[in-house]
């Protein structure tokens, strides 16, 4: 007995920036600060990865602060997880006011250290810009990848004629992801683009219309 296929997106160690002038090209994010968590320096953190034990004692990552602009290097000295979020204490950052200094930093690491990923499997980045192809033929564009509560991710497209479309990312309709050359090739239920497209102004004001209450 075989285990079950798995989707082929590895939910979220995926977010990139462009290429700056490192020669790295880029950084991933794999958490975000979003508050203090006691006095002694720890904060509470967000969690972009779902690769199992992606964070360890003794990892250094890069602190984006808030504005984007600087970079600072911090080791984690200790780590637990914390009613849904991951509690961090980095080596040096031993007070609530240094802890301070770290809420809303993106927590990274350079691209070329992103963790290594089953045969099969592709990272969100590596989606998104790639061509969205029905039975062979091109759709759009994909422009970036939702998260829910349903089993697959939703890919948002762009069509090729202006239209918007949520299509689920699921192994039944999937034909192959090729990241080199930069293609999706799905092959979709028939009249799944038209259920999931966004309605349009028409639309909207026609489904207002019939909702408002009789005089």
């Amino acid at each position: 007995m075989t285990d079950r296929k798995r989707s082929p997106l590895p939910a979220k160690d995926a977010r990139t920036e462009a290429p700056g002038p490192d020669p790295g090209g880029g950084f991933i994010t794999l958490a975000r600060v979003v508050k203090t968590q006691g006095r002694h320096g720890e904060v509470a953190a967000e969690v972009h990865s779902d690769v199992p034990e992606r964070f360890t004692e003794g990892m250094k990552l890069r602190a984006l602060d808030r504005s984007a602009e600087s970079r600072r290097e911090v080791e984690i000295e200790s780590l637990w997880p914390h009613k849904g979020l991951l509690v961090l204490k980095f080596r040096g950052v031993d007070s609530m006011s240094d802890a301070e200094a770290l809420i809303g930093s993106e927590l990274q690491v350079p691209s070329n250290e992103r963790a290594a990923l089953e045969q099969g499997w592709n990272y969100v980045s590596d989606l998104v810009g790639c061509g969205l192809f029905d039975h062979g033929q091109q759709i759009g564009l994909i422009e970036d990848v939702e998260f829910g509560a349903g089993e697959a991710p939703l890919l948002m497209v762009a069509g090729n004629a202006g239209q918007k479309f949520d299509v689920p990312f699921a192994e039944a309709y999937l034909e192959r992801v090729d990241v080199t050359q930069r293609q999706v090739r799905m092959n979709l239920p028939e009249g799944m683009l038209e259920i999931n497209a966004p309605m349009t102004a028409e639309e909207k004001e026609e489904q207002s219309e019939k909702m408002r209450p009789r005089k």
